[in-house]
This record gives structure tokens, C-alpha cells and sequence, in this order.
């Protein structure tokens, strides 16, 4: 009989050391698995780790986009850590990405062809209301009727992939694009883009945003009685009561954060790198963002580093399919083992694995 048996106090060493060691199990076990793909393994985390930094052939168009694709993971991310401090589980951050990015570009597209300076910031508040209001549905479902978070959070994703094919195809579909689905080019307008702040860093508003909000965490958790509050709650519910923390007040809180947030990254991405709305728009990034949250073990500073690591994966991923004809879905199983590896290891740091009988009284 396997049984685990809770660690009276988990090894801090060991819990800061979990991340390292999930990366290089990764590496391990993806090997493996390249290798069975009939991939040269060596080659291959190769080609995804070292050749969009060093590679004097793809360096000079990979660095930039680190820091574009890290931007909306370190964003998310930074929000869902923020409720996961406190026990409450967002799960759809997708969704929530996704409506801000719809009512940032619908704010955008309303004003077209408009070059006005003050559309921009309009959009930003768009988006950051589109995702706070997608993420109020499971908070004030939560605080007043009881339901999971996480399944009313995550069933939302599907009804705002909907709403983007809808858009795409319907509300805001380009009256000049001949019928194809999809929004204007709001990255080719004056007025409605996302531009780089420094050129050829890849280092627009959004990223900008992303660094903001790693400081602000920091500080929230570090100086501010909230984020003791919070932390409190995810490790003592019962004391954070008795010390006068609102459990619904926060799960309110908590949700509106990740939920702007989110949707502050939707809009710097469909403004800035994806450039308009499409069926396909979402990639994905509210779920990767719960990797980069664990990686980062829900602080800040390791949730900037866990996002540039993530976002490396990612173009070294197509980089990969590019060079070796690696199949895409063996490049998203990477990327998921890293989250299984850590999730393991996570419960080893906690429980001990006990092997036999358990003694009968």
C-alpha cells in the first residue's frame, strides 16, 4: 500500500530548489521523447534553450520576442498569483484575456479612422474592465451562491471563445476584408497600436505593464497589510477570519485583480503582436500563465524569470518545428511536463511516501 503521510514542516531548501530541478527533469524526459520521435535529442533542447539567444543566425530576431512573448505571461501571471496566495483558484484566465482584448479593440475600432492620442489609453481601460467584469461571473457566483471557482472560471473560457469567434466574424469583422473573418489591423493605425517603446527590443506598453506589475506585487506583499491579509488567507483560513479578513470581500478582490490583468494583456496583444481580432486569436497564454505562476512558486521576482523561461520555450519551440520538423504537439507536451514535474515535486517537498500496511487500532 502507498500512502503519503504530510511533512510537519517542509524542507524551505528544498521548496526554493523544486523549480531547478523540475527544468532539468524536463529536459530529461523530453529528451526522451524527441528521441522517440526519431529527434536527436541533444539537438533538440538545443535548438529550443540556446539558439534564440546565441544562434548568430536567429539571435537577432528571437531576443526581441522574448520580451513579447513574456509580457502577457508575466501579466497574467503576476494576477494569478495574487488569488492562488489567497486559495482561490482562477483557472480561466483565457477567458478573461480574451474579453479584454475584445473590449479593447471594440473601444479602438469604434473610433476608427480617428489618430486621436487619447484612443490608446481607452483601450487599455476597455480591456481592463472586459476582463474584470468576465472575472466578476465566478467571483460573485462564488461569495453568493457557493459554486466552484475553478469550474465556473474555466467553463467561461469556452463561452468567451465563442463571443471571439462571433466578434470575429460578426460585430467586428472588417467591412474592407472581403468577407474574411477578422477585425482590422488596430497595430497599423496611428491611435490604436501597441508600438515598441525602444526599437528593436521588442518592449512595448504591455511589457512595460508586465514589469510595473512585478513591482507592485512585490510591494503588496512585502509592505502592504493586503497582501499579509492575503497570504494569511491561503495559509490559515480560519485565523485570517478571526483576525477580521472578509472571505468574500477578498475572493471579489483577488478575481477583479487577475481578471484585469488579464485582460489588460489581452488588449496590449491584440493591439500590439497579434495586431487584430481573429478566430484564433487566443494562443493560449491564460493557461500557460498557471505554469509560470508555479514555476515562479507565486512570487514575483521568480514569476519574472519563470515568464522569460516560458517565452523561450515558446520560440524555441517554432524555432524547432522550423529547423527539425518537430511535431507542434510534442513542443506544447514539453511545455507540460514542466508543470507535472513541478506539481510532483511540489507534493514530495509537503508529504513523505510511506510504503506497507497502515496498523489496524
Amino acid at each position: 500500500m502507498i500512502r503519503l503521510e504530510k511533512r510537519p514542516t517542509p524542507s524551505r531548501a528544498w521548496a526554493l530548489g523544486t523549480p531547478v530541478l523540475a527544468v532539468i527533469l524536463t529536459m530529461i524526459a523530453g529528451g526522451a521523447m524527441f528521441a522517440a520521435l526519431g529527434q536527436d535529442p541533444f539537438e533538440t533542447i538545443r535548438v529550443i534553450f540556446w539558439d534564440p539567444l546565441f544562434h548568430e543566425r536567429f539571435a537577432a530576431f528571437s531576443r526581441p520576442q522574448l520580451l513579447v512573448k513574456a509580457g502577457p505571461l508575466i501579466l497574467i501571471a503576476i494576477g494569478l498569483s495574487i488569488g492562488f496566495r489567497a486559495g482561490i483558484w482562477n483557472i480561466g484566465a483565457e477567458g478573461q484575456y480574451i474579453m479584454g482584448a475584445l473590449f479593447g479593440a471594440a473601444f479602438g475600432l469604434a473610433f476608427y479612422p480617428s489618430e486621436n492620442a487619447l484612443i490608446f489609453p481607452g483601450m487599455v481601460l476597455a480591456g481592463l474592465i472586459g476582463g474584470w467584469l468576465w472575472a466578476m461571473i465566478p467571483a460573485l457566483l462564488k461569495v453568493f451562491a457557493n459554486t466552484n471557482e475553478i469550474l465556473v472560471s474555466l467553463l467561461l473560457v469556452y463561452v468567451a471563445e465563442a463571443m471571439l469567434a462571433s466578434a470575429a466574424t460578426g460585430l467586428l469583422r472588417n467591412p474592407d476584408g472581403q468577407g474574411f473573418p477578422g477585425s482590422r489591423n488596430l497595430s497599423r493605425h496611428p491611435g490604436t497600436d501597441n508600438p515598441e517603446i525602444i526599437a528593436g527590443t521588442g518592449m512595448h506598453w504591455g511589457v512595460l505593464a508586465a514589469f510595473i506589475a512585478v513591482i507592485a506585487a512585490y510591494v503588496l506583499f512585502q509592505k502592504h497589510m493586503l497582501g499579509y491579509q492575503i497570504k494569511l488567507a491561503g495559509q490559515a483560513p480560519r485565523a485570517a477570519r478571526f483576525s477580521g479578513v472578509n472571505p468574500g470581500r477578498l475572493v471579489i478582490l483577488c478575481l477583479g485583480i487577475s481578471g484585469a490583468l488579464a485582460g489588460a494583456a489581452g488588449l496590449f496583444e491584440v493591439a500590439g503582436p497579434s495586431g487584430q481580432i481573429s478566430i484564433d486569436f487566443n494562443v493560449g497564454y491564460g493557461f500557460t500563465a498557471i505554469i509560470v505562476a508555479f514555476l515562479g512558486r507565486l512570487h514575483p521576482i521568480g514569476i519574472l524569470f519563470a515568464g522569460l523561461l516560458m517565452a523561450l520555450t515558446y520560440i524555441g519551440g517554432e524555432l524547432a518545428q522550423l529547423m527539425l520538423q518537430v511535431p507542434a504537439p510534442a513542443i506544447q507536451a514539453f511545455q507540460g511536463m514542466l508543470l507535472f514535474f513541478l506539481l510532483a515535486l511540489d507534493v514530495l517537498s509537503n508529504y513523505r511516501v510511506r510504503l506497507g500496511r497502515e496498523g489496524v487500532a
